[in-house]
C-alpha cells in the first residue's frame, strides 16, 4: 500500500470517530471556529468566566486578545568603551608571561630597526643603557639569558606588575632623548609625553546620568521618565500596519529624538514583558493588559534629546544593570535582566 494511501486511511478513521474521543481542550485547539458566528459565541462565552481568588485572571481564549494592548520598545544600549581593569593577579599573570617570552625568543637586535648613527638608533642606545642593557622596557632588572633567568615569577606584593608602575616607565620610555641636531638631550629640552586620559572622568566625578561618557568600562542602557513619573524604556503601541522593529525605532525617535546614530541590531525580541488585564466583580474589563517586545539596539553617536517628545516624558537616564536594578520596577527589571551584558 502507498504511503499517500495509508494516509488517507488513517484520516478517515480519525473523522468517523465521534466526537466523545476528543476532549474539549484538544477539539478547540485543533478545529479552530472561523466564522464570525462562531467567534462571536466564543466571546460571549468568555466574558461568562469569572476570575476566582486562585486564578485572578480569566482563562485564556482567543476573545482574550481584545484585552491586552501589543507594545513594542526599545533597550538601547551603549557598549563599553575601555576593557575592565586587570585585577592584581591577572597583572602579574601577563608580566610573568613577558618575562617568559624574554626568555623563549630570539635575543632583540636592534640593527634590524635603527639605523646605524642615526638620531633613533643613538635615542635607543641611551635608554638601552639607562635600563641596565635590557631590551624589554618595563620588565624591571630581568636578565634573560642570565643565570638566574629562571627566577621569573613576581614574588608575593611586588609592585612590578602595577599598573601605575608600568605606565610611568612607558611614557618616561616615550621621551625622545636626542636633539634635532642628533646629541642627547639635557633633562631641560626633554619635552614630557602628552599622559593618556584617566579612565574615572568628570561625569564619573559627578555622578552626571545623563552624560554617556561614564562607566566608559561598562554597558550602559538608556531609561526614561514618564509623566507618571515611573522609569522605563522607550515603547510605543504597534498598529496593525507596522513590524515590530518598525514601531520600535519610530518609539525611539518620538521619545529621545533624531540627534542620535542608532542601530537595531535584529528584527527579532530580546525580551518581553506581560501586564494581566485587570476586571471589575461583574467580569468587565477595567484596565487593558499589555505584552511589551522589546527590540536591542545600539547608540553609535549623539545623544537623546526630550525636547518636544511626544510622549510627555520628563527625563532620561544612561545607567548600568545594577543602577537598573534599583530604578526600574521589580517586575519590569525581571523580564529584560536575561539579555543584558554582565559588564
Amino acid at each position: 500500500m502507498a504511503a499517500s494511501s495509508r494516509g488517507g486511511n488513517a484520516a478517515a478513521a480519525l473523522l468517523r470517530r465521534g466526537p466523545s474521543s476528543i476532549c474539549a481542550s484538544c477539539r478547540n485547539a485543533q478545529f479552530r471556529p472561523y466564522s464570525a458566528s462562531a467567534e462571536a459565541a466564543m466571546i460571549a462565552e468568555a466574558h461568562h468566566l469569572k476570575p476566582t481568588e486562585s486564578d485572578p485572571h480569566s482563562p485564556f481564549t482567543v476573545a482574550r486578545k481584545s484585552e491586552y494592548r501589543i507594545k513594542s520598545g526599545v533597550i538601547l544600549t551603549r557598549a563599553p568603551l575601555l576593557t575592565r581593569p586587570l585585577t592584581p593577579f591577572e597583572n602579574a599573570f601577563y608580566f610573568y608571561q613577558k618575562r617568559l617570552n624574554e626568555r623563549l625568543v630570539l635575543p632583540f637586535r636592534h640593527t634590524l630597526f635603527f639605523k646605524k648613527d642615526t638620531a633613533a638608533d643613538l635615542d635607543w642606545r641611551i635608554k638601552f643603557e639607562e635600563r641596565g642593557r635590557i631590551a624589554a622596557k618595563e620588565l624591571g632588572r630581568y636578565y634573560a639569558r642570565g643565570r638566574n633567568a629562571w627566577n621569573d615569577e613576581l614574588l608575593v606584593g611586588s609592585t612590578l606588575s602595577n599598573e601605575e608602575r608600568v605606565r610611568e616607565i612607558l611614557l618616561k620610555d616615550a621621551e625622545n632623548r636626542v636633539t634635532e641636531d642628533g646629541e642627547e638631550a639635557q633633562p631641560d629640552e626633554i619635552v614630557p609625553v602628552e599622559r593618556p586620559m584617566d579612565r574615572i572622568t568628570e561625569a564619573d566625578k559627578t555622578n552626571d546620568v545623563r552624560r554617556l561618557d561614564r562607566k566608559l568600562d561598562r554597558t550602559l542602557y538608556l531609561i526614561v521618565q514618564g509623566s507618571d513619573g515611573k522609569w522605563q524604556f522607550p515603547s510605543e503601541d504597534v498598529p496593525t500596519d507596522e513590524h515590530l522593529h518598525e514601531t520600535a525605532a519610530r518609539a525611539l525617535e518620538a521619545a529621545a529624538g533624531v540627534n542620535m546614530n542608532t542601530w537595531l541590531v535584529g528584527r527579532v525580541p530580546v525580551a518581553h514583558l506581560v501586564t494581566h488585564p485587570e476586571f471589575n466583580e461583574d467580569t468587565s474589563l477595567k484596565r487593558k493588559g499589555e505584552k511589551v517586545f522589546f527590540l536591542k539596539g545600539r547608540i553609535m553617536a549623539g545623544q537623546a534629546d526630550l525636547k518636544n517628545n511626544k510622549f510627555g516624558l520628563k527625563d532620561f537616564n544612561w545607567l548600568t544593570r545594577e543602577e537598573l536594578k534599583d530604578k526600574l520596577p521589580f517586575e519590569y527589571f525581571r523580564s529584560v535582566r536575561n539579555m543584558m551584558a554582565d559588564r
